[in-house]
This record gives C-alpha cells, structure tokens and sequence, in this order.
C-alpha cells in the first residue's frame, strides 16, 4: 500500500489523507480485511503528525470505511460500508430538513415503481414466495388485531432485495427510516390501514407471479399514494413518462 500513497500539501491535510484512503479503497487496492499501516508508520509516508492521522482515521471509521480495533492484534481494518451507517448517514441529512407528506410519497413513488421493473426482469420463485409469506403472516396478524407495522418494512425491503442490484438493496434501507410510509399511514384509521396495506401487498405479489407490468405498478403506485391527494397523480405517473406531460403543476396539486 505505501507506493500508493503520497506526502500530503499544506491545508485541509487530514481531509486529504482520508481522500487518499478512500481513492485505494475504490481502486480496489485496499478491499475489506485489508490492516493500514499504523499510525506511526502513516505519519511518516504522510509527513504529517499522528495526531493529524488520528483525525483522519476517526473520520474513516464514522463513515463505515475502516473498523478500528485494540489489543495486540489490533489496528485499523478496511471494513465495507454496511446499509446501516449508509442508512444513518442518509437519515442525517433528511433530518435536517423538514419534509412533507408529498415529499415522501413522491420519493418512494419514484424509487420504487423504478425497482419494481427490475424485480419483474430478476426476481425468483423464491423472492416471491418470501415476499407471499410476508403477507400471509401479516394477514394472520391482522385479523387478531396484532398488526406489526414492520412486516410492512420487510416487505417493501423484500421486494427491494427481489431486484438482486446491491445498490438498490442499499438505498432500500431508507426505506426503513427517514422515508417510512408511517408519516402517510398516521392519516388512515390504524386497523382499517393494516387490513388495506396486506390487501395491497398480497395483489402486488400475484401481480408480480404474473409478471404483469401494468398491473403490479399500478397496485404499488396507488399503494403508496393511498390517503393521501396524490392517488391520481400516482396512477397517472405508473403509467409512464409518456403520459407525465399530461400531469398537473405542482402549484396545481398544492
């Protein structure tokens, strides 16, 4: 690793030597497992203070990319970005902002009618058969009046996983926190939802067993916008771009 990387300049200096961890991580130089030098040996191809190398070890760790361990075996390990620090990360910055019902409708509208063609292209009988058990668990739920609302995360992330695209899989997870459809659903009678959503999720997967395009997106399309006045534009918008001309402003839909 150390004719890969370079003397850092006069500035942001432990902004670079991060960068520079990073560029050998994306390069494939460095992949998960892989032990850094340590901090001394660091210092010293970096020309730089351990301190300074500290600073940017903390800043690798925080961001998922290096996992830091003590002991006699220990140092700092190239770790891969696992869903829940992306996820964390992600809800961070949504937090910061204040979003509306709309906001989360549409996002999931635009994310997930995109996934939903890969999973009619890539998904497996057993992708499906897992995303049927969902529902028939949920089903079993509802009707003692137990309703968990996480078997509706599952699903959605399941449906996600079906698209077998590890950058789909991983966006998915935000599914879980900063756009939860629980900020939608706090619209609707709590029992009557849970009975509406398990109907939903059961005619999007015989829509999916059919591979039946049309169908299966206009079921997630209206799923998502349910309760909300975003119903018809939702329909509308699983149809395709080539009608979204046809849809209204957004100042008419406000």
């Amino acid at each position: 690793m150390t004719e890969f990387l370079s003397p850092v300049m006069s500035g942001r200096i432990s902004e670079q030597i991060v960068g520079q961890i990073i560029r050998l991580i994306q390069q494939g130089r460095l992949k998960p497992g892989d032990r850094l030098l340590s901090e001394r040996d660091l210092a010293q191809r970096f020309g730089v203070s351990r301190v300074t190398v500290r600073d940017a070890l903390r800043v690798l760790e925080v961001r998922g990319l290096i996992e830091i361990r003590t002991g006699a075996a220990g140092g700092a390990f190239v770790t891969a970005p696992s869903t829940e620090v992306l996820s964390e990360r992600f809800g961070d910055l949504i937090a910061m902002s204040t979003l509306s019902v709309h906001d989360v409708v549409e996002a999931r509208l635009v994310m997930e009618l995109g996934i939903v063609d890969l999973v009619l292209v890539h998904a497996t009988d057993h992708d499906l058969a897992a995303l049927a058990d969902i529902c028939d668990r949920s089903r079993h739920l509802v009707r003692r009046g137990a309703y968990d609302t996480q078997l509706s995360n599952d699903f959605h992330y399941g449906l996600a996983m079906a698209a077998h695209n590890q950058a789909v899989s991983k966006i998915s997870e935000s599914f879980r926190g900063p756009l939860r459809m629980a900020s939608v659903r706090a619209r609707e009678t709590g029992g009557a939802a849970h009975v509406r959503s398990v109907d939903d999720h059961m005619a999007i997967v015989e829509d999916l067993k059919r591979r039946d395009r049309t169908a299966v997106r206009h079921h997630l399309a209206h799923h998502l916008a349910r309760g909300t006045d975003l119903v018809g534009f939702a329909v509308v918008l699983a149809g395709g771009p080539a009608i979204v001309r046809d849809l209204p402003s957004l100042g008419d839909r406000a």
